[in-house]
C-alpha cells in the first residue's frame, strides 16, 4: 500500500502562507511595471499619488468585508502619518529610479534594506548582532555597489534613488512593527493609503503649472489611465497577499522567499521592456541574495537558541 502523506492544520496554514508569499513576489513587480509604463508620460509625483488614491479606494470595501474598524484611533494618528510619509518617500524614490533604469537593478539595490535594519537594530536599539551577520551585511553592501556601478555609469545619480527607497522603506518597516501591535495589517494598509493620498494631493495642486518636471501634474491620455490604475491595484493586491501570508505562516519561514521578487522583476523587465542586467549587476544580485539569505539563517538560529 502506498504511503500517503498527511498534513496537520498547521502545515496547511504554512503551505498557504508560502503560496501567498510567492503570489506577492509575482505581483509586486507588476506594480513596478505599471509605474515604469506610466512614467513615459506621467510625472513621478503624480504616479506616487495615484498609487495611494487607488489603493485607498480598493482597500475600503476590503475593510468593510473583513469588518475592520473604519474609525482611526486618535492615539495612532501620529504613527500612521509618519508611516505614510516613509512610504510616500520610498515609493517616490523607486518610481523615479525605474522611470529610467531597469526594474530588477533598482529592486536589487533596494534590497539592501534588511542590512540597514540589522545595523539600526544594533546601533540604535542595542540589539545583539554577531560578527557573522555584520560580515554578511558588509558583503551585501559590496553586492549593492556592483549593481550600482554599471547603473551609475549608464543613468547617473538616479541610480542612487533605490538607496533612498531602502532607507525610507526600512523606516516604514520599523513604524509598521510598532503600529502592528494595535492594528491589523489590512487596517494599516487602508489608513496609510488614504492618509498618503491626503498628503500627496495638496503637493500636486501647488505644483500645478510650476514646471517642476517630477511634480507638475498632467492629464493622462488613453491607456495611461490604465497604467495609473494598475499602479494602485497592483499595490493593493500584492500587499493583501503579503498581509495574509504573514497571518498564515511565520515571518522566519516567509522571509527567504522575498528574494523571489528579484527573479520576477528580471523576468517581467525582460518580457515587457527588453531589459536584462549585465554580468556585473547579476553578480551583485547573487551576492545580495546570498548575503540576505545568510542573515535570515543566522537570525533564525539565534532566535531558536534564545528559546532553549
Amino acid at each position: 500500500m502506498a504511503h500517503v502523506k498527511t498534513y496537520t492544520p498547521s502545515q496547511d496554514r504554512i503551505v498557504l502562507g508560502v503560496a501567498l508569499m510567492v503570489a506577492f513576489c509575482v505581483t509586486a513587480p507588476v506594480l513596478d511595471m505599471f509605474s515604469k509604463l506610466a512614467a513615459a508620460q506621467i510625472p513621478v509625483g503624480q504616479i506616487t499619488t495615484a498609487r495611494f488614491i487607488v489603493q485607498a479606494i480598493i482597500m475600503l470595501p476590503v475593510m468593510i468585508l473583513v469588518r475592520d474598524p473604519l474609525i482611526l484611533p486618535r492615539r495612532l494618528v501620529p504613527a500612521l502619518i509618519l508611516r505614510s510619509i516613509f512610504l510616500i518617500a520610498s515609493t517616490y524614490c523607486f518610481v523615479a529610479a525605474i522611470s529610467v533604469m531597469p526594474i530588477a537593478d533598482a529592486l536589487a539595490i533596494a534590497f539592501i534594506e534588511p542590512f540597514l535594519l540589522l545595523l539600526v537594530g544594533k546601533y540604535v536599539y542595542g540589539e545583539t548582532v554577531g560578527p557573522r551577520r555584520l560580515g554578511a551585511s558588509v558583503v551585501g553592501f559590496i553586492g549593492v555597489i556592483l549593481v550600482i556601478q554599471p547603473s551609475f555609469a549608464a543613468f547617473g545619480a538616479v541610480a542612487l534613488y533605490p538607496l533612498g527607497t531602502a532607507v525610507f522603506f526600512g523606516l516604514y518597516m520599523l513604524a509598521t512593527r510598532r503600529i502592528s501591535r494595535n492594528m491589523s495589517a489590512i487596517g494599516m494598509q487602508y489608513h496609510t493609503a488614504w492618509i498618503g493620498a491626503v498628503m500627496c494631493l495638496p503637493i500636486l495642486v501647488i505644483a500645478d503649472g510650476s514646471g517642476i518636471v517630477a511634480l507638475d501634474p498632467v492629464m493622462p491620455s488613453g491607456i495611461f489611465w490604465l497604467w495609473l490604475f494598475g499602479v494602485g491595484a497592483a499595490a493593493a493586491l500584492s500587499h493583501i497577499f503579503m498581509s495574509y501570508a504573514l497571518s498564515y505562516a511565520p515571518s522566519s519561514t516567509l522571509a527567504p522567499l522575498h528574494y523571489l521578487e528579484i527573479v520576477s522583476a528580471v523576468a517581467l523587465g525582460y518580457l515587457v521592456f527588453g531589459d536584462l542586467p549585465n554580468r556585473v549587476a547579476v553578480l551583485g544580485m547573487i551576492i545580495i541574495i546570498g548575503s540576505g539569505l545568510y542573515v535570515i539563517y543566522r537570525e533564525q538560529k539565534v532566535a531558536r537558541a534564545a528559546q532553549l
